[in-house]
């Protein structure tokens, strides 16, 4: 047996060897070799809040253990993950998968909308958008409650007489989305004293209190909006698109465990914005722990 043969061997055999290792390793099969449900969530708290929801959900009602992926990142980080097969699952809003991924113009009509997602999502990515979970979570212009008694604001129209007194402070995602920062600034022809300032989604809130800025992009369900005393300004010139929560998941997973539908599907119009407010304050303003609040919250709705 000449040398160039037994290397050949031992390179099959050392290869043989990786892949058992690597597959008996691998974090998303279980002990029966089945491949868990991963589900990831965007990088806020309402977003580790219905990640949880979908997991819990999924556990109850099925034979399927899943595994969490929290924060894993924005709308284009898990989007690129989804498509990639790395997780199987998040939650996204309607408005946002429309216009930053689908890259479609602003549309005004929730239903128009979601037809237009779901058929895309379909034909495009391989992506099942499931229905909404009851709540819209649009983007929220805020400013502190003491501004705008002072200045007597309530729409976006009449703090842009101001806001170049002002210094702003958005997330990543919204200073560069189309239907972000830039779109709005040309509707409402916004110019602040400096140029925004970019940061965590979880230092704005502190920052407007402290007077670090005066402007912020947040949500409309946050809870911190009514604990802090903040006001959010009206989009009167209704720029945004709708917003409404649904469940994405990969079409492939869907098939291969089919009950995955049914448990999903009982989750559907079970939140209104109110109580995903309430949720996002026991988490954020009570400091409750996310999985016990979910699950105080499934038992109230009977899931």
């Amino acid at each position: 047996m000449n040398w160039k043969f037994k290397n050949f061997l031992f390179i099959c055999a050392f290869t043989c060897c990786l892949i058992l290792i690597i597959t008996s390793c691998n974090p998303n099969q279980n002990s029966s070799g089945a491949r868990d449900i991963i589900i990831a969530s965007k990088d806020f708290t309402e977003q580790d809040i219905l990640g949880e929801l979908l997991a819990q959900q999924i556990e109850a009602k099925t034979n399927l253990k899943v595994e969490r992926k929290p924060r894993l990142g924005g709308s284009f980080v898990c989007h690129q993950a989804l498509t990639a097969g790395k997780i199987d699952g998040y939650i996204e809003y309607t408005g946002t998968a429309f216009t930053s991924i689908l890259k479609q113009p602003v549309i005004n009509d929730p239903k128009e909308v979601y037809r237009r997602l779901k058929q895309g999502y379909a034909e495009k990515f391989k992506l099942e958008v499931m229905d909404s979970l009851g709540f819209e979570n649009t983007f929220a212009m805020i400013i502190r409650g003491e501004d705008a008694r002072k200045y007597n604001i309530k729409t976006l129209s009449e703090a842009a007489k101001y806001t170049s007194q002002w210094r702003a402070g958005f997330g990543y995602e919204f200073a560069e989305r189309e239907d972000g920062f830039p779109g709005l600034s040309k509707t409402y022809n916004l110019e602040f004293r400096e140029r925004p300032s970019v940061m965590s989604l979880d230092l704005i809130y502190r920052a407007l209190t402290q007077k670090l800025v005066d402007f912020i992009a947040g949500n409309s369900t946050d809870g911190q909006i009514n604990r802090l005393g903040l006001i959010v300004l009206q989009d009167d010139k209704k720029y945004f698109p709708p917003y409404e929560a649904v469940p994405i998941i990969r079409q492939e997973t869907l098939k291969e465990h089919p009950e995955l539908k049914t448990a999903i599907s009982q989750i559907s119009g079970k939140i209104t914005a109110s109580e995903m407010r309430q949720l996002n304050n026991l988490v954020e303003g009570e400091l409750r722990d996310i999985k016990d609040v979910v699950t105080q919250f499934r038992k109230t709705k009977n899931l």
